[in-house]
This record gives structure tokens, sequence and C-alpha cells, in this order.
């Protein structure tokens, strides 16, 4: 098995099982010791994985790991004010891109009604969507990431070059002062990454609380991004719109938050 089929399996694993050892690495993909390790060396040095004693772990911000239900019940309806503002934007007929996350996700729930095609690598938004026969949905696939609901990973990342994507729809972990984007790991990165590569137009959505916020992996610089679409609440407008960035506050219905 050559390196890059090696690599592409170990990523899958990893993605999978988020830890692995060196033995089962040798046994699954039938090569030596010597050679895995070789491998993992690489892998680390390209800020995919950390190695651990016998193994590796995927490199991922574990502090900032919350599952999606938890992360669903938080800021509501600065979520629903992000959706219906990235609503706008959305023309009859287009072909967009919803990543996972549950901002994306409310964006799914107010676009119910339209005649689009949906390309995303979530679980969630496919559910959400199924019920829409006006809606064409289209699934990445790839190794299933059970805490974010997406799928991810090399097999991801590859069907997503049969599409073209005229607006693609981001979430971010956090948002640097100095508008750098990041995400919680280095796979789920790569794919940011490549479906920010694949679209025309680059929209990220997300809420004031990831402003200042750095998360493990950083996978858009300003120059990658066209679009914020935030909250009110959001306190570096002006900053981003400095470096480029076309940042939407999104007020609040009446009656909603202050």
């Amino acid at each position: 098995m050559a390196f890059n089929e090696r690599r592409t399996e170990i990523l899958k694993i990893l993605a999978k099982l988020k830890t692995v050892s060196v033995q089962a690495l040798t046994e699954r993909l039938q090569v030596s010791e010597v050679t895995i390790r070789k491998d993992l060396s690489l892998l680390e040095t390209q800020g995919i994985l950390v190695r651990t004693h016998g193994g590796a772990l995927l490199a991922e911000d574990r502090e900032r790991l919350r599952i999606l239900s938890v992360r669903s019940r938080e800021n509501l309806e600065e979520k629903r004010a992000i959706a219906r503002k990235a609503r706008e934007l959305i023309r009859e007929e287009d072909t967009i891109y919803l990543d996972a996350g549950t901002t994306c996700l409310t964006l799914a729930q107010e676009i119910r009604d339209m005649s689009l095609r949906v390309v995303t690598n979530s679980l969630e938004v496919l559910v959400e969507l199924s019920r829409c026969p006006q809606i064409s949905l289209l699934s990445l696939g790839g190794s299933y990431r059970p805490e974010a609901g997406s799928f991810i990973g090399p097999a991801a990342e590859e069907a997503l070059k049969g599409y073209q994507i005229e607006t693609c729809f981001v979430g971010a972990t956090g948002i640097s002062e100095g508008g750098m984007f990041s995400s919680q790991n280095t796979i789920e990165t790569a794919l940011k990454r490549a479906v920010l590569a694949a679209s025309k137009r680059r929209i990220i959505l997300a809420d004031h609380t990831k402003y200042g916020v750095s998360a493990f992996s950083i996978f858009a610089k300003p120059e990658n991004i066209d679009i914020l679409i935030t909250d009110s609440a959001f306190k570096g407008t002006e900053r981003l719109r400095a470096l480029g960035i076309e940042v939407i506050p999104s007020p609040p219905e009446r009656g909603g938050f202050v």
C-alpha cells in the first residue's frame, strides 16, 4: 500500500476513533511498525495528529468539544436571526453548501420552502431537508463524527470535487481579532478549506460568542472569506471590515434578545 493510500486510511481511522495504536495500524494496513511510525511522524509535522506512547491522537481542541445536542440549545435567538439574514442571500434554484453545526441547521429550517440544490456534510441537515421535495439533496459522505453530526475526511473532500457551489455557508468555532477562522480539529479544517475553495461566494455564519476565540486549527484567513453574518451583539464588525470581510449584523425580531 502506497503512502498516500495509507495516509488516507489512517485519517479515516482517526476521524472515527480519535485515537489509535501503532500495533492496530500495522495489523489493519499490513505494513511494518517502522513504516507506520514514519507515517505518523510525517502526519504529526502536518498538524493532523499528535503522537502518543505507542500510537497517535487526532489533533483537536478537546476543551471546546461539545456535542451537537448541547450546542443546539445555546444562543437560539441569535442563530435564528443569523439564519433569517442568510436566507435573504439565497436565490431560488441556487446550489448551496450547508456546513455541519447548529447555525447552519437553523438556516436549513429557514429554507425548507425554497427550490434549491443543497450539498452538505451534516446528518442533521439531511434529515431536516429530507421532507422537502423541491430541494435536491446531495451528501458528501465520509467518516461520521458523532459529536458534530458531520461527515468529514478524505472521502468527503473527494466527493466535493464533483460539485460547483454558488454559495457556501460555513460555521466556525472561533474568530480571532485578526480575522482568523478556526475549528476544533485538522480533519474538519481540511474539509472547510476545500468547501471554501470550491465555492464562488463564501459566507461564515457565527454568533458573537465566537469572536475573540481561537480554536485548535485555522481554516480561513480574511482573504478566504467574502461575508460574515453574525448577530447584533458582535463586537468585531469594524475590525473585520477593515480586513476586507463584509460583516452583516442581523438584528433580532421584536420580542427577541436584546
